[in-house]
């Protein structure tokens, strides 16, 4: 009896090893989830760095020149070449912009292009080929609200941080510096902090769908509603920036009449204030708004339809001619003069120059 006691207490003892180092097996090891956050950071955070943004000043009683530390952000490696992605903002008027990598080594940075309509620059630095990292590019057409993100960046200054969370919302808006609206914004709750601005967004496999940029909070502090420029933009604007150093663009060559203004009218369409001189509109016969010779205000042409397109307001047009139109190619413009609908046939320039 005594044999089958201890023989009984031994087994029961292995057993409840075995389920202890199961219970600690399974504390230990993390989850399929964290396994892939682990692995993302690991494989993309060598990629990302620390921008640095400095004014050079000059003191006129002393003479003497000083640095004044005007921001910071984050930025990531986009080829081998030394080309680093940021934000406009994060650099705007820098005359000093120093760029550090993880391992602390800084190098010092110029611009190459800038783009304040979509809040996009790139930098280029002088660095081993072994501490460009480059991060493997997705794309933004197709994320679905739902989707797991993360974001890596410097927030506040602090090195290499990682949030995750979700796709919160699509076909976001925001406005630009130059005050002109970038669209197709991705809206995430992964914290996005400053400092955070000009890191990469990142989908679940690691690769880049967005360039984190801005933050909707009253404070100023991360509030849940973060946003990224989507990566479709990016390579777009990007390779513009590295060969030109600006953004092509093709236009009509009018100033409009801002919305607020025709509103007023009770009228829809964008309505021309200007034309530009041998632009595409002038050639086209578009009449611009002006004074009689009594002095009444004689508005515009207002377009209201491009390419069977309708046009609502100002952002209509802007937002077809910049993402679906190329400098040299016809349109069909469909506009209202004197209460009267006409067509005429216009060819798109560039506006770069």
């Amino acid at each position: 009896m005594k044999k089958y006691k201890k023989q009984f207490l031994s087994l029961t003892g292995a057993f409840l090893l075995i389920i202890f180092g199961f219970v600690c097996g399974c504390i230990a090891q993390p989850d399929y989830e964290e396994q892939r956050a682990i692995k993302v950071f690991e494989r993309v955070s060598p990629g990302v760095v620390f921008i640095k943004n400095a004014a050079i000043k000059w003191n006129i009683f002393t003479t003497d020149i000083f640095e004044i530390p005007q921001g910071a952000g984050s930025g990531f490696v986009w080829d081998d070449q030394g080309h680093i992605i940021t934000n406009f903002h994060v650099v705007y008027e820098a005359d000093k912009i120093d760029i550090a990598f993880s391992e602390q080594e800084s190098f010092s940075a110029k611009i190459v292009g800038l783009s304040a309509d979509h809040d996009l620059a790139v930098l280029k630095i002088d660095a081993p080929k072994e501490l460009l990292k480059k991060i493997a590019v997705g794309e933004s057409g197709k994320l679905k609200v739902g989707q797991k993100v993360f974001s890596i960046g410097n927030p506040f200054g602090l090195d290499h941080s990682l949030t995750s969370g979700v796709v919160s919302a699509l076909g976001r808006s925001i406005r630009s510096m130059s005050g002109r609206k970038i669209y197709d914004v991705i809206q995430t709750d992964a914290a996005i902090n400053p400092g955070n601005s000009g890191g990469p967004l990142l989908d679940s496999d690691g690769k880049l769908i967005g360039v984190s940029t801005a933050i909707y909070s009253l404070s100023g502090a991360y509030a849940g509603v973060s946003f990224a420029i989507p990566v479709d933009i990016v390579k777009r604007v990007v390779p513009q920036l590295i060969q030109y150093g600006h953004v092509k663009r093709a236009g009509l060559g009018i100033v409009l009449v801002p919305d607020h203004i025709r509103d007023r009218l009770g009228v829809k369409g964008a309505m021309v204030l200007e034309v530009q001189d041998q632009g595409a509109a002038k050639l086209a016969g578009i009449k611009p708004t002006r004074l009689n010779a009594f002095g009444h205000v004689i508005y515009g042409d207002r377009v209201i339809e491009i390419d069977g397109k309708q046009i609502n307001e100002n952002e209509d047009l802007i937002y077809l001619i910049e993402n679906e139109k190329k400098s040299g190619q016809n349109i069909n413009l469909r506009f209202i003069r004197s209460g009267k609908e006409y067509t005429t046939t216009a060819v798109l320039k560039d506006l770069s120059n």
